[in-house]
């Protein structure tokens, strides 16, 4: 069997895959590929399935060898690419012969890389999902050296393309569509203009479960507390510092403080890119408040 020699996993590396959706009532979040996109993309360019499993790649560092002749493409946020020691290019269809190692190094911009080989990564699925879910500590464990990574047969069919075009990651400023949320009438009248009046910035207290940002203080005009309810990826929480949470692939299923908004879905792969220090800015879909 084709196989991947880890050989370096850097800050964090784990397999991903489209998650566990439907879960939520025996307590099991979604999880999945932080960046559905980008996840989408490597799979597409070496023909696998949309949902084969793969790695997701935090601030590059990933270093891994191949068993066999290997087909592979990484995607997401652009960092350098070296194969036997030469270089490669993101979003492309990339050969690594047996024994050659490939190499990731730290993006310039955006944060999470995915390295998708053709076949997939044919760990053994979890409650029907190979994805690594670091909150409930379900799937696989994050990658470290030494590790040996199953590659599942090819697929029938034959990658299409060899190049994708993709937009470059914001360096600066990161632009967030969000609705009020379920619990907006929970804060003070100003509490969601405050919200898009001014930007926030991530802080170095954010993973895979969700992010903490700095930024204008949203104060709640109600004091009860909130029994639990049912929370989702793109979620704003509100902790008592009046500072926004925001959840994203590994998030809790349940929370207990309000919701004041929520990312759209197609926003909150652009979430998972942002980088502690950078600035995310939110602006209501629908241009007004409700």
């Amino acid at each position: 069997m084709s196989c991947l020699e880890v050989l370096a996993a850097g800050p964090l590396s784990t397999i991903q895959d489209l998650g566990r959706p439907g879960l939520a009532e025996i307590g099991v979040g979604p999880s999945g590929a932080a960046d559905g996109g980008a996840f989408r993309l490597a799979n597409r360019l070496v023909g696998n399935d949309e949902g084969a499993a793969a790695i997701e790649v935090t601030l590059g560092g990933l270093a891994v060898r191949a068993s066999r002749d290997l087909t592979a493409a990484v995607t997401g946020a652009p960092c350098p690419i070296t194969v036997d020691g030469r270089g490669a290019a993101v979003n492309s269809v990339l050969r690594i012969p047996s024994g050659v190692e490939l190499r990731m190094g730290t993006p310039g911009r955006g944060l999470r890389s995915y390295l998708a080989v053709r076949g997939g990564i044919a760990v053994p699925p979890v409650l029907g999902s190979r994805a690594t879910d670091v909150l409930a500590g379900l799937g696989p464990d994050p990658l470290a050296p030494g590790m040996v990574l199953p590659v599942g047969p090819p697929p029938d069919r034959f990658p299409l393309v060899d190049l994708a075009p993709v937009a470059a990651y914001p360096a600066d400023e990161i632009v967030l569509r969000v609705e009020p949320g379920p619990r907006h009438d929970w804060f003070a009248d100003n509490a969601l203009t405050a919200l898009v009046s001014r930007p926030y910035e991530v802080t170095s207290d954010s993973n895979r479960i969700g992010m903490r940002l700095a930024g204008p203080a949203l104060e709640r005009s109600r004091t009860e507390e909130l029994p639990s309810e049912g929370m989702v990826a793109g979620a704003l929480q509100v902790p008592p510092s009046a500072r926004p949470t925001l959840f994203l692939a590994d998030h809790p299923v349940t929370g207990g403080y309000p919701v004041i908004a929520v990312v759209t879905a197609a926003d909150v792969a652009k979430a998972a890119q942002a980088r502690p220090g950078q600035r995310v800015r939110f602006r209501f879909k629908t241009g007004r408040i409700r």
